[in-house]
């Protein structure tokens, strides 16, 4: 059984956490500090937090990891265990545990390297992605990689449903790998110098929609930020937010932004190349809509601009 610090914050470092814990010997857990969380912006602890605390963990919630050194020095971990954490490690802290520190990542290394993986292999139309476990260095996931597990990505998928099915897999490559490490049969191999790629960080306005654009990159980026941060457009000069939709491989001479079609299966709208049919819909504030329920309250006909 190995002495784990674990670092992480969101609900895909939970799971892996879960595993950990149920395994190996968990010290204490480094987490985000408590934030603002959802309509009310009541301050919320993550979800690796309560579930840290849940176990009787300690849980340290500094503000950057300069000061931190000392401590966990003081605790001799094996092994820090990095999971979507959101602070970058100094190399002082890479040095402390006697089998360093790994990371769990949610691509296939070294495509997409950096903040959102996920959301980018997605709105890139690849078709596939994956979850590298890696050894750390300072470089941005520039480490060689203990194992990699690739899934496929359907023309539905979205960022949502792909989160969710690497932080399974995550998790349990995870295991594999610290029960590897701790039998001394961990083995890494450097990353590829062929096939970078950087997933910049996601910023709230990528998500307007601009009909310009071909259907099928307006599709894939209403999949890539859903749940964040949800594309959007404006329709009878108000925001709505698109969360599915679907693409339409047919010829048209409306302008980019045209409502072409409208049916109780989606509301089809004029791209600068096809259309897509737009399937979930929601007003700020209010609940998502099938296309069929957004239509019961709203006249939509054919000819309406979304812009």
């Amino acid at each position: 059984m190995l002495n784990a610090v674990f670092m992480g914050t969101p609900e895909f470092a939970a799971q892996s956490l879960k595993l950990v814990i149920g395994s190996h010997n968990v010290q204490c857990v480094y987490t985000q500090p408590d934030r603002p969380a959802g309509r009310g912006r009541k301050i919320t602890a993550s979800a690796v937090k309560q579930l840290a605390q849940a176990s009787g963990i300690k849980v340290p919630q500094p503000v950057n990891l300069k000061n931190e050194a000392t401590t966990l020095q003081s605790l001799n971990p094996d092994i820090i265990v990095v999971v979507a954490y959101g602070l970058l490690l100094p190399q002082e802290i890479l040095n402390i545990p006697r089998f360093g520190c790994i990371n769990v990542h949610g691509s296939l290394l070294p495509r997409w390297r950096g903040a959102a993986p996920i959301q980018r292999a997605i709105e890139a139309g690849d078709e596939k992605s994956g979850v590298c476990i890696m050894q750390m260095e300072v470089g941005l996931d520039t480490g060689p990689v203990f194992a990699n597990h690739t899934v496929s990505l359907g023309q539905s998928i979205t960022a949502g449903e792909l989160h969710d099915e690497l932080a399974s897999v995550g998790a349990k490559a995870l295991i594999e790998v610290l029960d590897n490490i701790e039998r001394g049969q961990a083995n890494a191999e450097p990353q590829s110098e062929t096939g970078v790629t950087y997933a910049t960080k996601l910023a709230r306005s990528e998500a307007r929609i601009d009909w310009r654009t071909n259907a099928v990159d307006i599709g894939r980026k209403i999949r890539a930020f859903n749940p964040w941060p949800i594309c959007s457009t404006s329709y009878r000069g108000k925001d709505l937010r698109i969360l599915r939709s679907n693409i339409n491989k047919l010829d048209h001479s409306a302008q980019p932004g045209e409502v072409i079609h409208v049916s109780s299966e989606g509301i089809t709208v004029a791209c600068g190349g096809d259309a897509v049919s737009l399937t979930d819909l929601q007003k700020p504030g209010g609940k998502i809509l099938t296309a069929k329920e957004f239509l019961n309250g709203h006249d939509v006909t054919v000819g309406d601009i979304f812009s």
